[in-house]
């Protein structure tokens, strides 16, 4: 499906998301004018079946066509009925994997902006309002409008003189209605506009819980979630005022309409211009009126608060995303590691933000291990976060294998490294899912010896069902030190060229982490390998570490190097009881 420009109006975005689905959308709206066609012809038959009785003629016949057109008009209602709901939901359908496909694509510069909860709300209530746009608005309004043109067309061949008093009534009650429209998407906007604000609260408060609860805070956060559930009850309750205010100015309208027609018609019958079928058709159609002009009230009213849930939706979708392109194979064995190259890199992640990297620059040759180390805020996990393109330099050149990243594609790239980040998280579902989630085509030889490397074994063997355990959202059953193993197991069940290790030994114990070392060091003789720590300890063996501080790289050299001729590194290294400073 082709998603229109940011800028393109809610219709054409509805009917975007209508085409798929175009065919089941026609046969709901033909059964709905069959529907409307069969109730149009119900007063003509009772006008009829009252000139039979006035003639003292049987009335069998008109009895059972009145009766054959009820059931036909139940029958084929509830099955358009169906047919339009079915669509509606395939249209929601449509909506959500369009917009859950363009969320995943977001760069993380965009997702930084954006609360996760409202993303969720735009994703799943704003999408649920499209449901009665389509049958109410996009169908209501064709068949509403068609059926009341229908209408007014059969009280025309009735009686012209009581179609123009009906008209004039109506008339006065689409300017009032037209008053009210407005209101109605204001207000519906802001109510979904609050609702995302409750889903960003409530994610803000689910997604660090035991902090929360640690804290004491559950009161506060849960007056914050409901302050937001309280202003969006607030603007639904007015969108609600205003559509019932719009839909009883129509069904008000209807029955000024039926007294003026009664009392005008009265006239006409008793002057003898018209018949009392006649009058009683006309009456019929009067009521039968009141349908069609509630359906376009209604598909109105839907209709705007559907463009308030379109606008929503439309902004996520004019959020800067990255390429969608199938993903890249994985690196076969024996590839070549990679070389990694810093020119001159200067980067701030958005621009009210100071920059974080000030001309750094340095080369990583293939093969080999890479620590980076230096205080808190140097800019170290931004490196790892530029060579993943999550965000893109303001100046300067990052290279893999001599090509500028801005030239790779985004998957293959990204297929070429293994990534074990700060926090080393774990995703809801069982063991066996994270360990192949970046690679899904690993075979059990594959993950029984990354199980060995990262001694995860004995973890395997205590979990009741083994790999096939749930872990728990986040990883909860699992421990911190765990939850880096498993982590580091996914990255090398990749395969990469270059491994990327962001803290990746933080939560060990000191047995796991000399075993840890020695693994990365073994990787290290095949692979390109680059190491963020804080613990000096697990990056003295490097073949070269990059000292970096507020941004710069102050110095490059190996341990022995640095301690002699790096005052930072000299400082590090003795604050953490690694050298004796000379």
């Amino acid at each position: 499906m082709s998603t229109p420009p940011a800028s393109a109006p809610p219709w054409r975005v509805l009917l975007a998301y209508v085409r798929p689905h175009r065919k089941a959308l026609v046969a709901g709206a033909l059964l709905s004018l069959a529907t409307g066609a069969t109730g149009l012809a119900l007063p003509l038959v009772a006008q009829e079946l009252i000139g039979d009785l006035s003639a003292d003629r049987s009335i069998s016949g008109a009895l059972m066509l009145l009766s054959l057109l009820v059931v036909a008009n139940a029958g084929i209602g509830a099955l358009g009925g169906y047919v339009l709901q079915r669509t509606a939901e395939s249209v929601v359908l449509t909506a959500r994997h369009s917009l859950t496909s363009a969320l995943l694509r977001l760069r993380i510069s965009a997702v930084d902006a954006v609360e996760p909860g409202d993303l969720l709300a735009r994703a799943t209530s704003d999408t649920t309002l499209l449901r009665a746009m389509t049958t109410n608005s996009l169908i209501g309004f064709g068949t509403g409008g068609l059926t009341l043109v229908g209408t007014l067309l059969m009280m025309g061949l009735v009686d012209p003189v009581l179609l123009a008093v009906t008209v004039g009534v109506i008339a006065v009650a689409s300017l009032v209605i037209g008053g009210i429209v407005p209101l109605i998407n204001r207000a519906g906007k802001r109510a979904q506009e609050s609702v995302g604000r409750m889903g960003a609260a409530l994610e803000r408060a689910l997604g660090a819980l035991r902090t929360v609860k640690a804290s004491g805070a559950e009161r506060r956060e849960r007056d914050a979630v409901h302050r937001a559930a309280e202003e969006s009850w607030r603007e639904s309750v007015r969108a609600a005022k205003w559509q019932a205010l719009a839909g009883n100015t129509a069904g008000l309208s209807t029955q000024v309409a039926f007294i003026t027609v009664l009392a005008v018609g009265g006239a006409r019958v008793s002057t003898g211009a018209i018949d009392v079928g006649a009058l009683v058709a006309f009456l019929l159609y009067v009521f039968y009126l009141m349908s069609p002009i509630q359906q376009l009230v209604t598909a109105v009213a839907q209709y705007q608060l559907g463009s308030a849930a379109i606008s929503r939706i439309q902004e996520v979708q004019a959020l800067p995303g990255e390429p969608d392109r199938p993903p890249a194979p994985l690196p076969t064995p024996g590839a070549e590691p990679a070389a990694v190259t810093f020119e001159n890199v200067r980067f701030r992640y958005s621009p009210e933000l100071p920059y974080i990297h000030h001309g750094v620059t340095f080369a990583v040759p293939p093969r080999g291990m890479t620590a980076f180390v230096g205080p808190s805020g140097a800019g170290k996990t931004t490196v790892f976060s530029l060579i993943e393109r999550f965000y893109d330099p303001v100046e300067g050149r990052v290279l893999l294998d001599g090509l500028d990243i801005a030239e790779w594609d985004v998957a293959a790239l990204r297929a070429a490294i293994g990534y074990v980040e700060q926090d080393a998280p774990v995703l809801s579902g069982t063991l066996r899912d994270n360990l192949l989630f970046g690679a899904p085509d690993a075979d059990e030889a594959a993950v029984t010896a990354v199980l060995a490397t990262t001694r995860l074994e004995t973890l395997v063997t205590r979990l009741p069902e083994g790999l096939d355990t749930v872990v728990g959202h986040r990883g909860t059953k699992l421990s911190g030190g765990e939850r880096q193993r498993v982590a580091i197991a996914r990255a090398l069940l990749r395969r990469p060229r270059l491994l990327l290790l962001d803290e990746a030994t933080s939560q060990l114990d000191a047995v796991n982490e000399a075993a840890l070392r020695d693994t990365v060091a073994a990787v290290a003789r095949e692979t390109t390998v680059l190491v963020v720590a804080h613990r000096l300890s697990t990056v003295t063996t490097a073949d070269r570490i990059v000292v970096m501080d507020n941004g710069r790289v102050l110095a490059v050299g190996t341990h022995t190097e640095l301690v002699n001729g790096s005052p930072l590194y000299a400082e590090l290294a003795a604050t953490q009881f690694l050298a004796t400073v000379e």
